[in-house]
């Protein structure tokens, strides 16, 4: 099977060809991994959603883990980011719709597989934990502005995003029905309240 990629001046590019390549090959384990879990997918059928000769996954990722691994942390960058617009309540709820988005693309599936408990691969755990720490970090920088700010008193970060991704999850892998961005502006308006309501924690005696 030829690659499909046209033989054009552009498709000439140092390095222009094989990156599309490699795209397209990551985009397909993405959503083979999706549909039919890590342990599911062939090469085979990775080579036919991509469109390019199998040749091409054997010599790119002799490894299929390290192949997963790295089609995971190719497509989570989109999960790491929170906006500061200046307006908290805004800037959660605009992150809960947009895990909610990602939790039903295929690399959303692909990574909901990878965190199943029975998944024992070294590569494809740590690449999770880095995706992980990576949307963290991201809340974690947003939600100390807050503190800072006086928008919230002193909370764990860790805890507060465990709140309000939770019933995200919940909702979406249900499936009953769509996650909108009025559950988004309920889930963030009970947190944020009983975050606000509950008294600091008395300092330990000097």
């Amino acid at each position: 099977m030829a690659d499909g990629i046209a033989n054009g001046p552009q498709a000439r590019r140092p390095g222009g060809r094989n990156a599309r390549v490699r795209e397209r090959i990551l985009g397909a384990t993405a959503e083979l991994v999706a549909r039919d879990g890590i342990a599911g997918f062939r090469y085979d059928e990775v080579a036919e959603l991509a469109g390019v000769h199998r040749t091409s996954v054997y010599r790119n990722w002799p490894d299929r883990e390290e192949l997963v691994a790295e089609a995971l942390i190719q497509y989570a960058e989109d999960l790491a980011t929170i906006a500061d617009t200046g307006d908290l309540r805004h800037d959660l709820v605009d992150y809960l719709v947009a895990i909610a988005g990602g939790l039903g693309t295929p690399f959303g599936r692909a990574l909901e597989l990878a965190l199943q408990p029975t998944h024992e691969n070294p590569a494809v755990r740590e690449t999770v934990a880095r995706i992980l720490e990576q949307r963290g970090a991201a809340l974690r920088r947003r939600v100390d502005l807050a503190v800072r700010q006086g928008e919230l008193p002193p909370v764990d970060s860790v805890f507060l995003g465990e709140m309000l991704s939770g019933p995200v999850h919940l909702v979406v892998n249900r499936g009953l029905r769509p996650f909108t961005r009025v559950d988004a502006e309920r889930i963030v308006d009970v947190v944020l309240a009983g975050i606000r309501a509950v008294p600091p924690a008395p300092r330990p005696p000097a």
